[in-house]
Order: structure tokens, then C-alpha cells, then sequence
């Protein structure tokens, strides 16, 4: 072994001995998960290591790594660069390059996912991000189960934003899998991977540390050259390691030219001086080496760069500036790398990126580009039509962020105003679907100085707008859409209706006064009377009136959306539009039914929510399939939390919270409502308030604390009975009513419903939820001789049929009051129907109470717990289903975006519960289940009958 891969192997060594703590802490969180049953391995699947540069990550990272190997597991390593960045799924082909090969055993969807993001096959349009987090999940699931495995990221902060994504996704879906990821990054504020709280961060070292680390090197400073180099590191160990070689031979830190710079500045010298100092070939070959992407193709590369076993090397390897170890040849740090880069002089970086664009050329013409953009130094239209080309390819393979940065160069090389206007302004709109407000702030900021245009700069405003609505401010996202809106209504009514999207803000903060702006811009905006429908601009006129005040829709409207969602079937986003508005005019069953459509249909998609995707979880929920609302509340969280969207995972938890509280999880609930809350500006989100006040008090009545009901349900209407939330309040009007009864509060309530009611005047036909809502909280607050026929009226009502909840809940209500009327005959009929529905959602509380009605009705009756079938977790049914129609594990987990082996841990842990031992009787399970819900529907059908 050669003396500078001793010195090397000693420093780097070194720095891992005096971060022996970390070390230990370390190895034994990646190593208990392969010593433990999956059920007692850790809940932390991810550990994040954060730290400045030279603080030791890399060292870490490789002592770990090289332990866990020598244990017998597997590792995977992706490193960040910084020209990487812009390269979409660079880090994730990186890492996946060693089993390349395993990747055509995944299940054809998910192989050709993956093979179009790593752009090795075209395909129309770009692969949906989760099927592509489901191929990598499916790929380190079967890899673990051969033996533990170890994915290690390093310099995360330099990792390309698609490639952080993917692995975001595979980190929450592993708990069920021998597989740890290991990350590490010089960003604590690093979206995604880790924006969690860090498992170790590494803080300077201490003097006693310090001077450890200064005792192992070749040459150990002594004196005050020793003294010079503690003070100026500041515990930095790659600070001390290159220090103590630049001071080596000096009697005083004065001698050795360095002032009290920062390290890095500092750092940046030494290795300047060094490059001045090489022979002329050799600073060449070092830059070239320095200039090379980690993930550039070795092949091409090798021969471009000097052999490994090339003199040219050795003073380059004398000054420590490179590396070579096991047949590799790499610069001695990514710091280094970095500081060689840039001190390099300029004509001989651009050689050096004109040199590997030639190698590249037409076989890979994304890294052509960019360093084809890299060498030029003026204005080039050719060169910003190659970024262009390969922006479009990043967008095809669902990489926002890569086409984002590829089209803000193309812009700064194009010599054209205009089209460096236009650039910009596609910059902007790709740079929304990153998810990151401040990127797109700055490009829209871009657009305003270089143009003169109002409708260029209107149009940039407008992305802010879209992006912001996913937060939390309300107020400031609704101006920044409506300005635009107002400025492209007189030149381009169809990006002033994209502008109306201010609607979605309506709905959000349910603010009266953001009604009153949309319905005075709405008809500049919308087409002529001759525009059909189906064209983008009317249609998304309507659906912004619709959103913004349902009660007032074009009754067209509302009859041509069957027709309309028909023909959008290939569609996604157009059928979310028209999902979101069926459910808004209370049309349930063809709002589930188009957003089933939505998703099936959708084999793309940005990573973020579309529109109001979210409120499907609630068409679900008030359609009666809450596992699917469950589902999709769970998806909506995983995508908001990863692009670091606050009100949309609020909008989640609430929903969550709601659904907990309706099964009985009272303490479930409250965390859910309490987190959701705690998310947003109660005055700015009125959506997320409602939401979880409706939790607390579902919760509360459960418990039976109804006072504590009453004040949450209160919250959700003035004294005058006008709603917090247009259309999220009402729901909860009923549940008011019975709190109030029972908290002594009738008057209170009476005069909610009054204000209810009276606004069933203006609405008209077109509330008939809200008539029946109203006609319930009647019959429980008005006197005997009255309440029935409120109770009848609401109960014939259609629009309470298409709700299998509410109908029930009135149904219960209804057979309470007649069997405190001894009408036991006619209380049981509702009664057995009511808990025939509770039974099939899981909704035990209210189980519980059909049964103890139906006991004093003198019916005979089961037990009040749930069946075996109820008692899974609703990703358990979901996956006992899917089994049950002959799918395989893998074919489960593509549906529901996990890996194989959570599937089968999922039914492992489900066989017990129902009563089986092979996977067979599965089906035996769910025709049961079915033939149940059948019988007691022909029950409920004999009794009503």
C-alpha cells in the first residue's frame, strides 16, 4: 500500500475514532432491525445524519456501511452532487445501477415505470411518482428478503429533488422490511428524506476531541502552529486533517498565509494553492477529474481521463487532492472536489465541460446539455434549445424540479427577449409541481423584470397563486390569484377561468367576502354563451362558480356532469374537476364514481394534490366506503408532507380525525383534530376547522360528554345560524340538536335551525341535503306530537338515501323516539336497519346503540362487538379484498402503493383474527361478509315492507 492511501486510510480513520460515539450510536440503529421479528424492529426505518461540510458524514456513513457489509448485508449508496441536482432520478439510478438487473423482475407496470424515469423507453406520458416509489419499494423489498439491506445517501442535499421524492415514499412504507436508509446531508431544512427530526447531528468537535484528531496525523502540528490550527478548524475534523498538512513543516500558524477567513474560505485557499502548485498536465487532469458528475458513465468517462496508473497523478495524490483505492480514482472529498472546481481557472473549466458534452453527444443529451450550458459563456439559442429538449424529457419522466433549473438556464442563454420571457414563464409553471413556494416566487420575480408584458407577468403571478392555495395563507394566496385573474380577463378569458381556481381559496377558508370577488370577475372570464361545456375554459368557469357558491349553479350544469365526467374518461384532472363539483351539489354516488374513474385513469401525475383532490376522502366517507376515504386521506398526507404543504395535510388529519371519531377511536380523533388545528390559522381555514371541531364533538358524543359536543358543534355556526363553512358546517346541524337536548341548551339550538331554515328559502331545490338535515334536527328538537312527521319527511328525502350514515344515524334516531313511545313494532323495522349499516362501516359506537335499542325492543340480537371481518384495520380489509379476488402479494401492493412483504405481514397478522389458516378460505371470508350485508338488507326490506 502506497504512503497517501496509508496517510488517507489514517486520517479518515481517525476522524471515525474521535466520532467514536456517533459511530456506536450509529451501527446500532442500522443493525437491530436485522437481529429483530418485523414487528419489534424500531419504528425509524430512516436515520438522518446532518452536519457541515468536513464534519465527518462521509467518514461515518462509510465505517457503518463497511460494518454492515462485513455482517453479511447487502448496501446500496447514492451520493449527491451538486450538477446532479438538476438531473431528474440521477440519485435513484445511481444507487439502483449495481442491481440493475433485478429491475426486469418487477411487474410490467412498475418496470416500465422505472425504465422511463431512468430515460432507457419513451412512453406518451410521464409515469405516476408513486408507481415509480412502489417500483423502488418492490425492488429493496425483494432484495431484503435475501438478505438485510443498507441504502446509504450521502450529500442529500446536492440529491436531485425526484430522486428524494421517491425515496420519501419507500421510507414510510417500511415497516415491515429488513431495510434501513441511511441518509446524510450538510441542509437540516432538506425537504423530504429529511424533514423529520435528524437522528444525529454532528456538532463541532471539542477541544479534547480536537486534539485526538491532530495526534493521528502524519505530521502532528506542535506549538503555536498547533495552537493556530484548534482555533482556526473550530472542530471541523477535515478542517484539522487539511490544516495540519498545509502547516506541516511551519513554526507559526503566521507563516502559513491564513487570516481569520471562514473554513470554508479558508479550506478554498489551501486547495487553490495547491492546484497553483501541480504541473501543468496534472492541474488539467484534476480538473477534468473535479469537473466529472459521480454519475457520469465510467466508460466514457475512463476514456476521456488518464489512466489510473498514469504518472500524471502522483502530484496530484502528493498534495492530497486525489485518490486511489480499490482500481478508483477520486478526488480526496467532495469539499475538495468543490474548492478544485472553483479555483480552477475559467477557460480550463470550460474546456473541461466542453470535453465530456463531446463524449456525450447524442447518447445522452441531457448531460450534453448541460454541460454544453456549462461551457458557454454567452448568449446561445442553440444551447437553450438543447436545455429546452431536455426540460421536456425531465417532465416526461415526472422530473418538475430538473425542468424547472433546465429551463431558467435555457432562459439565461437565450439571446431573445421574448423567448427568454417564455422560458421563463415555463420555468415557473414546471417549478410549481416541485412543491417549493420560494422557487417559484423567485422565477415569477424573474418574469415581472424581464417583461413588459402584463399577460406574461400575470401568468407568472398566477403560479404563485396555484402553489400557495396548498398552504396555509389563505388571504395572500386569493390575491395572488384574482390580480392575474383580473388583469387576463380582458386578453385571455381561459387563463382568467385557470385564475379562478381562487374558487378552491373559497372553499378552503369559506371566507363570504372571497364570494363576493369571484362572482364580480367570474363573467369576464367565463367564454361567450357559445362555448360548450366540454371546452377547458367554460368548463372551468362553471366549476369555479360551483365551487364558490353550489347553491347558485347553472342547473345545466348539474344535469350535464353524468355526460361530461363520460367524456373525460382519459381524463384525471378533468374528472377531479368534475368529482369535486358533483360532490358539492350533493350528487354522492357520481361523485365516488368519478373519482374512482379520476384514479384508475390517472397513470400520471405532479406531486401535488390536484385541485381539491382531497375532498374525495369525504365523497368516500359519505358513500359509505371508509376505507377508501381512509386510503385517500392517507395519500393526500404523504404527498402534502413531502412537498411540506401544510394546509393540505391538515385538510388529511381532520378528515382522519372525523373517521377515528365515527369508528369510536375517541383518543385517535382528538390527536388527529388537535395536529390538523395546530397546522393552520383557524381564521384562514375554516375548511379545517369545521372538520375538526365536527371530530371533537363526534368524539364527545361518544363519550357521552354532551356539553362538550354542543360547544364543538356550536363552533360551527353563528347566533344566527349562518354556517362557519358554507358547506361543511351543515352536516353536523343533527348532532347539534341531540347535544343541545341533552345539555340542557334546546333554546340555543332552536335557534341555529331557525337560521338553518330560513336559508333553505333562497337556496331552494337546489339544498335538498341541507331540507333533510334541517327536517332530523327538527324531529329531535320539536314536541312530541310533531317529531314524527319530521322524522318521515327527512327519511323519504333522496338525498339522505344516497348517505348510508346519515340515513342510518336518522334511523336510529327514529326508532329511539318510537320506542319511547311503546310503538315497539313499528321501532324495530329502523332500528335493525340502522345497525345492519353501522355494522358494515365499523362504526361501533353507534353499533352499540342500535343493539341496546333493538334489547329493549325485545329483539334478539348478536353480540354488540364487531365481527372478525370489522376488527382489521381498514388497510387490512382492503388487502383481504384484494386477496380474496385471486391478486398476489405483489399484484396487492401495486394497488395500494406498498411492497410486497407489508402485504403479506398485513394478511400474516389478518389469518388469525378471521379464523383461517391458508389464503384460500379468503374468499369464503368475503362472500360471507357479502351474503351477511344481504340478508340483512332483504331483512330491513321484509321489515319496512
Amino acid at each position: 500500500m502506497d504512503e497517501y492511501t496509508v496517510t488517507t486510510a489514517r486520517c479518515r480513520s481517525g476522524t471515525a475514532l474521535v466520532r467514536e460515539a456517533e459511530l456506536d450510536r450509529l451501527v446500532a440503529a442500522v443493525t437491530a432491525p436485522r437481529a429483530a421479528e418485523p414487528a419489534a424492529r424500531p419504528a425509524e426505518a430512516l436515520l438522518t445524519v446532518v452536519g457541515e461540510s468536513g464534519a465527518g458524514r462521509t467518514t461515518l456513513l462509510e465505517a457503518v456501511a463497511a460494518r454492515f457489509a462485513a455482517d453479511g448485508g447487502r448496501v446500496l449508496r447514492a451520493d449527491g452532487s451538486r450538477s446532479e441536482t438538476r438531473l431528474a432520478f440521477s440519485g435513484l439510478h445511481q444507487m439502483l445501477r449495481p442491481v440493475r438487473g433485478r429491475i426486469d423482475a418487477l411487474p410490467p407496470r412498475q418496470r416500465g415505470a422505472l425504465h422511463v424515469a431512468f430515460g432507457v423507453a419513451e412512453r406518451r406520458g410521464a409515469p405516476d411518482p408513486m408507481l415509480i416509489g412502489t417500483a423502488v419499494l418492490t425492488l429493496l423489498s425483494d432484495l431484503a428478503a435475501e438478505r438485510p439491506l443498507l441504502v446509504v445517501v450521502d450529500d442529500a442535499q446536492w440529491a436531485d429533488p425526484a430522486s428524494l421524492d421517491a425515496l420519501s415514499f419507500v421510507a414510510r412504507r417500511l415497516t415491515d422490511e429488513p431495510v434501513t436508509l441511511l441518509v446524510a446531508t450538510g441542509d437540516p431544512t432538506l425537504r423530504g428524506l429529511a424533514v423529520r427530526e435528524p437522528a444525529l447531528v454532528l456538532e463541532p468537535l471539542g477541544r479534547g476531541a480536537s486534539e485526538r484528531l491532530l495526534d493521528l496525523q502524519p505530521r502532528v502540528p506542535t506549538g503555536v502552529t498547533r495552537a493556530s490550527v484548534l482555533d482556526q478548524a473550530e472542530g471541523n475534523p477535515l478542517a484539522l486533517v487539511e490544516l495540519a498538512r498545509a502547516v506541516a513543516g511551519h513554526d507559526s500558524a503566521s507563516r502559513t498565509g491564513y487570516g481569520p477567513l471562514p473554513v470554508t474560505e479558508r479550506l478554498g485557499r489551501v486547495y487553490a494553492d495547491r492546484l497553483a502548485a501541480l504541473p501543468a498536465a496534472t492541474r488539467r487532469a484534476v480538473v477534468r477529474l473535479a469537473t466529472v458528475d459521480g454519475e457520469d458513465p465510467p466508460s466514457t468517462v475512463l476514456s476521456w481521463l488518464p489512466d489510473i496508473a498514469d504518472p500524471v497523478w502522483a502530484p496530484a495524490e502528493d498534495a492530497g487532492l486525489v485518490r486511489r483505492s480499490g482500481g478508483r480514482l477520486r478526488c480526496a472529498h467532495p469539499l475538495s472536489r468543490l474548492a478544485i472546481y472553483h479555483a480552477a481557472p475559467a477557460e480550463e473549466r470550460r474546456a473541461a465541460h466542453l470535453g465530456l458534452a463531446g463524449l456525450f453527444g447524442d447518447q445522452d443529451p441531457d448531460r450534453h446539455a448541460w454541460h454544453l450550458a456549462a461551457a458557454t459563456s454567452g448568449p446561445s439559442a442553440a444551447v437553450s434549445a438543447r436545455l429546452e429538449g431536455g426540460a421536456d424529457r425531465a417532465r416526461h419522466r415526472s422530473g418538475h424540479a430538473a425542468a424547472a433549473h433546465m429551463l431558467e438556464r435555457a432562459a439565461d442563454l437565450h439571446p431573445d427577449r421574448d423567448e427568454s420571457t417564455r422560458l421563463l414563464g415555463a420555468a415557473t409553471r414546471a417549478a410549481v409541481l416541485t412543491g417549493r413556494l420560494d422557487s417559484v416566487e423567485r422565477l415569477a420575480a424573474r418574469v415581472r423584470a424581464a417583461t413588459d408584458d402584463p399577460t406574461a407577468a400575470a401568468l407568472a403571478a398566477l403560479q404563485v397563486g396555484r402553489l400557495m392555495l396548498l398552504t396555509s395563507s389563505h388571504n395572500a394566496s386569493f390575491g395572488h390569484l384574482m390580480r392575474p385573474a383580473a388583469v387576463l380577463a380582458g386578453t385571455d378569458p381561459a387563463a382568467a377561468a385557470e385564475a379562478l381556481a381562487a374558487a378552491v381559496v373559497r372553499f378552503y377558508s369559506g371566507d363570504a367576502a372571497q364570494l363576493h370577488e369571484i362572482e364580480r370577475l367570474l363573467p369576464r372570464a367565463s367564454p361567450p354563451d357559445g362555448h360548450r361545456l366540454g371546452e377547458r375554459g367554460a368548463l372551468l368557469a362553471a366549476w369555479a362558480g360551483v365551487v364558490a357558491h353550489p347553491e347558485a349553479a347553472d342547473a345545466r350544469f348539474a344535469l350535464g356532469l353524468p355526460a361530461l365526467a363520460a367524456a373525460a374518461a382519459e381524463e384525471p384532472r378533468t374528472l377531479i374537476l368534475l368529482a369535486t363539483a358533483a360532490w358539492l351539489l350533493d350528487e354522492t354516488e357520481l361523485a365516488a364514481r368519478t373519482y374512482d374513474a379520476a384514479f384508475a385513469a390517472r397513470t400520471a401525475q405532479g406531486p401535488l394534490p390536484d385541485g381539491l383532490a382531497g375532498v374525495a376522502a369525504l365523497a368516500f366517507l359519505d358513500q359509505g366506503r371508509w376505507a377508501r376515504a381512509q386510503t385517500a386521506c392517507a395519500e393526500l398526507a404523504a404527498v402534502a408532507s413531502s412537498a411540506g404543504l401544510d394546509h393540505a395535510t391538515a385538510c388529511a388529519a381532520a378528515t382522519e380525525a372525523l373517521l377515528c371519531a365515527l369508528r369510536g377511536d375517541v383518543a385517535g380523533a382528538r390527536t388527529r383534530a388537535r395536529y390538523a388545528l395546530s397546522l393552520v390559522d383557524p381564521r384562514e381555514s375554516r375548511s379545517v376547522l369545521v372538520l375538526a371541531h365536527r371530530a371533537l364533538g363526534t368524539a364527545a358524543t361518544v363519550e357521552g360528554d354532551h356539553r362538550t359536543a354542543f360547544q364543538h358543534y356550536r363552533a360551527l355556526f353563528d347566533d344566527r345560524g349562518n354556517p362557519t363553512h358554507y358547506h361543511l358546517s351543515h352536516p353536523a346541524l343533527p348532532g347539534l340538536a341531540a347535544a343541545a337536548v341533552r345539555a340542557g341548551r334546546h333554546e340555543d339550538a332552536s335557534r341555529i335551525v331557525d337560521g338553518v331554515e330560513r336559508s333553505l328559502a333562497e337556496a331552494g331545490a337546489s339544498a335538498p341535503r341541507r331540507a333533510a338535515l334541517v327536517r332530523l334536527s327538527r324531529a329531535v328538537l320539536a314536541p312530541a306530537e310533531e317529531a314524527e312527521h319530521h322524522f318521515t319527511a327527512a327519511l323519504e328525502n333522496p338525498a339522505l338515501a344516497r348517505r348510508p350514515f346519515e340515513r342510518a344515524q336518522a334511523l336510529l334516531a327514529y326508532g329511539e323516539w318510537l320506542r319511547r313511545r311503546r310503538r315497539i313494532s313499528d321501532a324495530r323495522p329502523p332500528l335493525v336497519e340502522a345497525d345492519a349499516v353501522f355494522r358494515r362501516l365499523a362504526a361501533q359506537p353507534w353499533v352499540a346503540r342500535a343493539q341496546s335499542e333493538l334489547r329493549a325492543a325485545g329483539a334478539r340480537t348478536g353480540p354488540a362487538k364487531p365481527d372478525a371481518f370489522d376488527g382489521l384495520t381498514p388497510q387490512q380489509q382492503q388487502i383481504v379484498r384484494l386477496a380474496a379476488r385471486g391478486l398476489t402479494n405483489r399484484e396487492v401492493a401495486e394497488r395500494l402503493y406498498l411492497s410486497p412483504r407489508t402485504v403479506g405481514s398485513h394478511l400474516y397478522r389478518a389469518f388469525p383474527k378471521l379464523g383461517i389458516t391458508v389464503r384460500s378460505q379468503l374468499r369464503h371470508v368475503v362472500d360471507d361478509m357479502a351474503a351477511e350485508a344481504g340478508a340483512g338488507r332483504d331483512a330491513d326490506a321484509r321489515g319496512g315492507a
